[in-house]
């Protein structure tokens, strides 16, 4: 039996077809497990920024003064987990992480100064996991860890003497009904030399900053090797 080219040609064309087809089927199921997997993926974020969000909330609840400053400023370690989370999902869960912490904080506790501290707290504790967020995921290692927390406690301590001086002592001031000078002078009781608005600042705002970022950041060095791999759904 003899083929024409022309019949020869219509063979190669139907088998590239068929080849097309298959491909085609190949690179619509390879779409498909992409998309489910990425949609899995977002969920099980969703559920780890909640889950973390509410641990925050809950260590938020268990403050201690620190003997340097004033009885209203209380230290808490609610930043561990939005910071490990920061680590493992990305500045923007972070971020997130510290928004529900302070939701839920809203919902069961309530506001004292009008939204205006609990906003601030939000602000402030962006300002630690934020840029050492950012810092860590352009590469993922100790050093870069270590050096974004440092970055971020850096950018909290100017952040928290900002807002402290300029926003949450006048809040405070309407909440308890007392002039800014009254405030100042709780600090001073336990540290004479406190004598204004810039020496309260500096000798109690900023070293309470100091301290809180230092702690986050020890502890998150400790436990962030044993939790990050639960937290992205790997096996130990």
């Amino acid at each position: 039996m003899f083929f024409s080219v022309e019949t020869f040609f219509e063979a190669f064309q139907i088998m590239q077809e068929a080849t097309k087809k298959r491909r085609g089927r190949r690179m619509s199921s390879n779409t498909n497990v992409a998309a489910a997997s990425a949609a899995k993926s977002n969920i099980r974020n969703m559920v780890v920024i909640a889950m973390l969000g509410a641990v925050a909330m809950i260590l938020q609840l268990f403050e201690f003064p620190l003997w340097f400053a004033p009885s209203f400023y209380e230290i808490d370690l609610s930043e561990v987990p939005v910071m490990i989370g920061t680590f493992a999902l990305g500045p923007v869960a972070g971020a997130l992480i510290e928004l529900v912490k302070n939701l839920l904080k809203l919902v069961i506790k309530g506001t004292s100064t009008a939204f205006v501290g609990d906003i601030a707290n939000f602000i402030i504790g962006c300002a630690l996991v934020v840029p050492a967020g950012i810092i860590y995921k352009r590469k993922k290692s100790r050093k870069n860890a270590i050096i974004g927390m440092a970055v971020g406690t850096l950018f909290m301590t100017v952040a928290g003497c900002f807002i402290n001086a300029y926003v949450l002592l006048p809040a405070y001031s309407q909440a308890f009904g007392m002039p800014i000078d009254a405030l100042i002078e709780m600090g001073t009781a336990v540290n004479p030399a406190i004598t204004g608005l810039g020496t309260f600042v500096v000798l109690a705002v900023a070293p309470f900053n100091i301290i809180k970022g230092v702690l986050v950041s020890v502890i998150t060095l400790l436990l962030y090797k044993y939790i990050s791999p639960v937290l992205k759904g790997q096996t130990m």
